[in-house]
């Protein structure tokens, strides 16, 4: 009996003083870093083992980009901690590691990083693998892409707001690869086309492009083939004719009413073929998608109708685009230029309505996948073959785009 009486009043005491202590409040996820070994070590209960590429100078991204190791703690509130499935390597997230880019991401040490770092890439699709308690827009399983861009897309898992996510409302009969792909190249031939020109969509209008066998090249092709809107399309000749005729037959199977090359482009005969196809001039060309500049882009200027717009989204050749005074006196050619990111990061909404069409035509079957070279990333891949999988992406002609695909990790 008196050893309780003596401690009755110490537990109570401690009772009471653990009362006037401040409450801990719930955390946003961390995301700490995990040993340099790349080891994949479970540092507490719950915690999600990422990996992203990062880089914390500009450079060539064989130069800079580094894989850098973390842990994602569990999320509370709003958080979201997702699980990404396909992520593509578009030359503007090259361009961006280069710090040639318009824009470019803020650098921290969030990540726990020695140098303050941005991880690279922009777009991409993730599967959510757990939510905070105040989550209300998504749930585990759903697929998302991102809202904005410059969100860093090339990691293995990601902490995030569901603010700063796009639910895919309807996943069903879809892949990775199509969801993953659909906001950049899908989204701006798409706005380009329905936003610059004045359609009748009776069938006998037109638009021009080059660069028709990229991802925005592609994309067009089979929106105008699906608007019944016809299409020329120039692609840079190869010595190899074979190859040139099996990219003219891919490009004449998606949708294209004709392929020609540059040197053909700006041949003497081509104004009198154009001439042709239009019927004289009565089926107008009121749109011109442009993403190679110099003397390829004005030739493309040349043939377009009176009142047309060009739209300018990239400039492979790095050369001015030159243009006669005529073009803008005698046919009132509207000139001007799209930048998807900016875009996007305006009209999430509209975003978010595009890319749903975009994917409802994939589902029914009128919308192909582009062809891709897939790097797959799993738990070992090493820093080299992700390096080089980036480098490669500005190479001349490639097989297809360049795209992370994520297995186990």
């Amino acid at each position: 009996m008196v050893q309780a009486i003596r401690l009755a009043p110490r537990a109570h005491l401690f009772t009471r003083a653990a009362s006037l202590l401040p409450r801990p409040r719930p955390r946003a996820p961390l995301q700490h870093a995990v040993a340099g070994d790349g080891k994949r070590h479970i540092t507490a209960y719950g915690y999600t083992q990422a990996k992203a590429l990062v880089y914390s100078k500009y450079g060539e991204p064989q130069d800079v980009l580094q894989l850098h190791g973390h842990s994602i703690s569990a999320p509370s509130g709003t958080q979201v901690v997702v699980r990404f499935l396909t992520c593509p390597i578009n030359p503007a997230d090259v361009n961006q590691i280069q710090g040639v880019y318009p824009s470019k991401p803020e650098m921290d040490t969030a990540l726990g990083t020695s140098e303050a770092s941005a991880v690279a890439g922009n777009e991409g699709v993730a599967e959510v693998i757990s939510t905070g308690s105040g989550v209300k827009s998504v749930q585990k399983g759903d697929w998302v892409i991102m809202k904005s861009t410059g969100m860093g897309t090339w990691c293995t898992h990601k902490a995030l707001d569901e603010s700063q996510v796009l639910k895919i409302d309807d996943k069903e009969g879809l892949t990775p690869l199509q969801v993953g792909t659909v906001s950049v190249n899908p989204c701006t031939a798409y706005r380009m086309l329905l936003d610059y020109g004045k359609w009748n969509f009776r069938g006998d209008e037109w638009f021009i492009q080059n660069g028709a066998n990229s991802g925005v090249g592609r994309a067009a092709i089979q929106l105008g083939r699906e608007w019944g809107i016809k299409s020329i399309n120039i692609i840079r000749g190869r010595e190899d004719k074979s190859e040139e005729e099996k990219l003219r037959r891919e490009l004449y199977d998606l949708g294209a009413t004709h392929v020609i090359t540059e040197e053909e482009l700006m041949g003497r005969e081509m104004r009198d073929k154009v001439k042709e196809w239009t019927r004289g001039g009565r089926e107008q060309i009121k749109v011109g998608l442009n993403c190679v500049g110099g003397k390829p882009g004005t030739a493309l200027a040349k043939f377009l109708s009176s009142e047309a717009s060009m739209i300018t989204y990239g400039a492979m050749s790095k050369k001015p685009l030159e243009l006669p005074a005529s073009l803008l006196i005698f046919k009132n050619i509207n000139f001007t230029g799209f930048w998807v990111s900016k875009w996007s990061d305006q009209h999430p909404d509209q975003k978010k309505q595009t890319v749903e069409d975009v994917l409802r035509l994939t589902k029914a079957g009128k919308f192909k996948d582009f062809p891709v070279q897939e790097c797959e990333w799993n738990r070992d891949t090493g820093l080299d073959v992700l390096r080089s999988a980036v480098q490669g992406t500005l190479g001349g002609f490639r097989a297809g785009k360049g795209v992370f695909v994520f297995g186990e990790t």
